[in-house]
């Protein structure tokens, strides 16, 4: 009996493994090698595919961005005054994509570059501000703090900070402290509402400045 072949390299298998290393083990995991003993190949193989490791961690940064919503600016093209839930429902799609896969943040954090699909939803950000009035150049400024403060959001757990020993929290030291230890075993309450609380604040913000242009 004939063996079972195994399956064929493609992009998408060394893109799936790499992404599963980030998630795993952070971006220092992803290396050649270590890639082609996951997949059980040989290093040289995977250069039929990606001519470096930076074009394949471009690929698992750009298959992150690609779970993120975008429809909500499609469906806003005949209502450019729908700019603030467009953006209300692209950060919440956004930061949920981010925190599935923290590992990554830190290279999505430098920007698009020549990744299509961060380029894709760039684009749909400004497009859909500029729609609705926004002068470009604060379109720009709107995407970049949106993008700020999104990843900002994803890079770490406030709530996961502070430690679950009340000892740690001397009432003389910390006077206001005397609850911090609780913070650990709430903290997706906690982090969910830091987020919401300050996507609000800057909603808000923005609309204020949205009023004021000429």
């Amino acid at each position: 009996m004939a063996r079972p072949r195994k399956p064929l390299l493609s992009r998408e298998r060394i893109v799936t493994a790499a992404l599963a290393l980030v998630d795993a083990e952070g971006l220092q995991a992803v290396s050649t090698r270590r890639l082609a003993a996951e997949l059980g190949v040989s290093g040289p193989s995977l250069y039929n595919h990606f001519p470096n490791k930076d074009e394949i961690l471009d690929a698992v940064a750009d298959t992150v961005v690609a779970e993120v919503d975008l429809s909500m600016f499609d469906a806003g093209r005949d209502s450019p005054d729908q700019w603030r839930p467009a953006l209300l429902a692209w950060a919440r799609s956004y930061r949920a994509a981010l925190t599935a896969h923290p590992h990554i943040v830190p290279l999505l954090a430098q920007g698009p570059g020549r990744r299509p699909t961060g380029l894709r939803m760039a684009d749909a950000v400004f497009g859909a501000m500029v729609r609705a009035g926004w002068p470009p150049a604060h379109a720009t400024r709107v995407g970049a703090l949106m993008r700020y403060f999104v990843a900002g959001s994803a890079l770490g757990s406030f709530a996961r900070g502070f430690v679950d020993d009340p000892r740690a929290y001397d009432p003389a030291a910390y006077p206001h402290l005397g609850q911090a230890h609780l913070l650990a075993e709430r903290q997706q309450q906690v982090d969910e509402g830091a987020f919401e609380t300050g996507l609000t604040a800057l909603l808000d913000g923005l609309e204020l400045q949205f009023q004021r242009l000429p």
